[in-house]
């Protein structure tokens, strides 16, 4: 599947929205919601009034890391992104230049037994390509000081060109972030969830709008080549199970908050369509082959298209609500990336139930 989508710069949010003037929090960012083909315009703090009593949403508690860390290879200046730690206690790591702006760009990679000094004492030596299909992405094995303790003494968030200057760590935290018992976390924020507040969670949960908490720690995105995602790791409890399961069973609706949450809960449904607790790793990719069996809806960022993002996207909301969307948004001057505006894809309305609209109070 592809799609031809070209996003101005201008279009980028090179800051969050409540740096973009005063009295402004992280729910004034615009909403633009697909119910099929038909398109509306909202701002985020509507959401409360586009959903249902009885309607679940279901969101990542992954805490975001300073996953980003200066080094050297030899002589050279790198810039490490720290993806995932493996269970046998590796990483998957990215290693890119210094751009000389404060951000980064695509290196040169490998070769395998090249070793990266670190902060801390710390010592990375690349072993092997994560993937046969390219060396973005390295599993490494760190020597020294511990990584998570260096990352949170040197790191700092992951940054990409688009974006105006360095943010602190609570930045790219969203609000249903939770520590990990192990220091895991994910490389890049669970984006989709950013404009949440508290004050909006509490007017969700008191008009009957339920959450489910999953995790799901995302590895690092790529701004130069779009592979499949790689296998990631994901818990689903017991607890989300059967509320997931009891929405399901009723008349509510389940709407993921971020492509992530849609993998984890869909990794974690069975052939009879029963979603059960699980943990581990999950390498689905959501295909409209493949479909989706728990999810209804989701809440996703404005993103430049590539291919298994959109796959996922057309499995929930099929390839016509997608183009449609994705044409308004570019009509709209809506902002993208994970400071910008954000898109609810919902089931096409029956004529036939009558519901409160976006106008109830």
């Amino acid at each position: 599947m592809t799609l031809a989508v070209s996003v101005p710069e201008e279009l980028s949010a090179r800051v969050p929205v409540e740096q973009r003037g005063p009295g402004l929090d992280r729910d004034a960012v615009r909403l633009l919601v697909s119910r099929g083909t038909e398109v509306s315009h909202h701002a985020f703090a509507e959401l409360p009034r586009l959903l249902r009593a009885g309607d679940l949403l279901v969101v990542n508690t992954s805490p975001t890391l300073a996953a980003a860390v200066d080094g050297h290879v030899g002589h050279a200046r790198v810039v490490v992104h720290f993806s995932t730690r493996g269970d046998d206690g590796r990483w998957v790591v990215e290693l890119r230049e210094p751009d000389g702006k404060g951000t980064t760009r695509a290196r040169t990679r490998g070769p395998a037994g090249s070793e990266v000094r670190l902060p801390g004492g710390v010592r990375l030596v690349l072993e092997e390509p994560v993937s046969a299909c390219g060396e973005r992405l390295w599993w490494a094995r760190a020597a020294g000081a511990g990584v998570l303790g260096m990352l949170r003494e040197h790191g700092r968030p992951i940054r990409y060109s688009y974006t105006e200057r360095d943010q602190p760590l609570s930045v790219y935290q969203t609000v249903f972030a939770l520590p990990s018992a192990d220091g895991s976390g994910s490389a890049e924020m669970p984006s989709a969830a950013r404009p949440f507040t508290a004050r909006l969670v509490a007017e969700l949960v008191s008009r009957g709008v339920q959450f489910a908490p999953i995790t799901l720690h995302t590895g690092v995105a790529s701004q130069e080549a779009h592979e499949p995602p790689y296998p990631e790791r994901f818990s689903v409890p017991e607890a989300s199970a059967r509320l997931i399961n009891a929405v399901r069973a009723g008349d509510g609706r389940v709407v993921a908050v971020g492509t992530t949450a849609v993998r984890a809960v869909e990794s974690a449904v069975g052939p009879d369509g029963v979603v059960r607790a699980r943990a581990g790793w999950t390498d689905l990719v959501v295909t409209p082959e493949r479909g989706v069996r728990v999810v209804d809806g989701l809440l996703t960022g404005l993103h430049e298209p590539e291919a298994s993002h959109l796959l996922m996207l057309e499995a929930i909301a099929g390839r016509a609500a997608i183009d449609r969307g994705y044409d308004e948004a570019l009509r709209g001057l809506y902002l993208w990336h994970e400071f910008g505006d954000v898109h609810l894809l919902l089931p096409e309305e029956d004529p036939h139930t009558e519901h409160c609209s976006s106008n109830c109070r």
